[in-house]
C-alpha cells in the first residue's frame, strides 16, 4: 500500500480529576491549565455518563452477527463491525476470504504508531479461492434517505458536512449526495496499490484518524470491541522475505453468525437516531463538570467515542 506515515508522536494520557488531558512528554499539553477549585457545572446540563446511565433499551442496537468480524490475536479478540450501507463488494470479499479460512496463520505484518495496523499475505503465496483478484473502488457512496444519516452542526476541515450512520462516523458532499466512512481510529479499511481499482486481500485498521485517506481508500466498517489489543501489537516494519519479521500472527478470522452463540460476545451500540445519542454528542461537545473551564462548543468527529456495552439480558435471551 503505497500511502506513508506522517510520522505522528503519540502523547502520554494522564488522568487529573477524572479527565483525561493529552499530554506531551511528561507535562500538560502547551496552554492547558488546571480548572480552579471553584469551577462551576453548567446548569441543568447532564453530563455524558450520566446520560448513558439514564438511556433506555430502545437507544441501543445489536450489531447483526452477519456483519460482525472476530480476528482473533494470541493477545484477545479485536470485533469489527461492518458497514451495512457502505462498500458492499469489499463487504462480500472479507466474509468469503474469511469463510475460506485466508487468513488463518498470517500477520499484521506491517504496524507503525499512530498510523496503521496492516494485515495480509505480504509474501502472496497464498491462494485467494472464490475471492475476487481486484475489487473496484468504493471510496463514495450516493447518501440514501434510508441510510438515517444523523449530521452533526459542526465544521470539519475534511469534508462538508459530518454525522453518522448506524454510529459510523461518515463524511458528505455539499450538496448531500455523497457521502463515506471516516479515517476515524479503528476504521476497519483495505489496502490496494496506486491504481482505484486494485484493492483484494490487504486490510488495515487505523490507530489514530488519518483523514487525508478519506476517499482515497474503501473503509468498509469499524472495530467496535477489543481496538487495545490491535495498539498493544509489537511495531513491525514489512519483512523483505519470509524469514524476516513478519509481525504477530492472526490466529482466525471468523463470522460471529457462524459460530455457536456460546462463542459470541453479545454487544449493544448506542444508535446514532436517538435523541440519547444526540445527546451524548452535546455533552461531549460542551462538557458539564465541574472540572471544564473552557467549552469550546464544538467536537471533532474523530473524538466521540461511540458507546459500546456487553447486551443487556432481555427476557427472550434468558430463556
Amino acid at each position: 500500500m503505497p500511502v506513508q506515515p506522517n510520522d505522528p508522536r503519540p502523547g502520554r494520557v494522564v488522568v487529573i480529576a477524572g479527565a483525561a488531558l493529552l499530554a506531551l512528554g511528561d507535562g500538560l499539553a502547551p496552554g492547558m491549565r488546571l480548572a480552579p477549585a471553584g469551577a462551576a457545572p453548567l446548569e441543568g446540563q447532564r453530563s455524558s455518563a450520566e446520560i448513558l446511565a439514564a438511556s433506555a433499551a430502545s437507544d441501543w442496537r445489536a450489531p447483526d452477527p452477519e456483519s460482525l468480524l472476530y480476528i482473533d490475536l494470541d493477545r484477545g479478540r479485536v470485533i469489527v463491525e461492518l458497514s451495512a450501507h457502505f462498500a458492499p463488494a469489499h463487504k462480500a470479499q472479507i466474509r468469503t476470504l474469511a469463510r475460506q479460512g485466508y487468513y488463518e496463520g498470517l500477520s499484521f505484518y506491517r504496524v507503525i504508531d499512530g498510523f496503521v495496523a496492516q494485515a495480509g499475505d505480504l509474501i502472496e503465496n497464498r491462494d485467494r479461492g472464490a475471492a475476487a483478484e481486484t475489487l473496484p473502488p468504493e471510496f463514495d457512496r450516493p447518501l440514501l434517505d434510508a441510510m438515517g444519516f444523523s449530521p452533526l452542526r459542526d465544521a470539519d476541515g475534511y469534508a462538508a458536512r459530518i454525522g453518522f450512520v448506524d454510529s459510523m462516523p461518515v463524511g458528505s458532499d455539499a450538496d448531500g449526495k455523497r457521502a463515506w466512512l471516516l479515517h476515524c481510529a479503528g476504521a476497519f479499511a483495505f489496502g490496494r496499490e496506486t491504481a482505484a481499482d486494485t484493492a483484494s486481500t490487504e486490510f488495515y485498521v487505523t490507530l489514530q484518524p488519518q483523514r487525508y485517506l478519506d476517499r482515497n481508500l474503501t473503509v468498509a466498517g469499524r472495530v467496535i470491541d477489543g481496538m487495545e489489543h490491535l495498539q498493544a501489537l509489537r511495531r513491525v516494519e514489512p519483512a523483505s522475505g519470509p524469514e524476516g519479521d513478519l509481525g504477530e500472527t492472526i490466529v482466525s478470522m471468523r463470522i460471529a453468525s457462524d459460530l455457536p452463540q456460546a462463542e459470541r460476545k453479545p454487544l449493544e451500540v448506542l444508535a446514532s437516531g436517538t435523541q440519547t445519542f444526540a445527546d451524548y454528542i452535546e455533552a461531549r461537545r460542551n462538557r458539564a463538570e465541574a472540572f471544564f473551564v473552557h467549552r469550546p462548543d464544538y467536537i471533532d468527529i474523530c473524538q466521540i467515542p461511540v458507546p459500546v456495552r456487553p447486551a443487556r439480558a432481555t427476557p427472550e435471551t434468558q430463556r
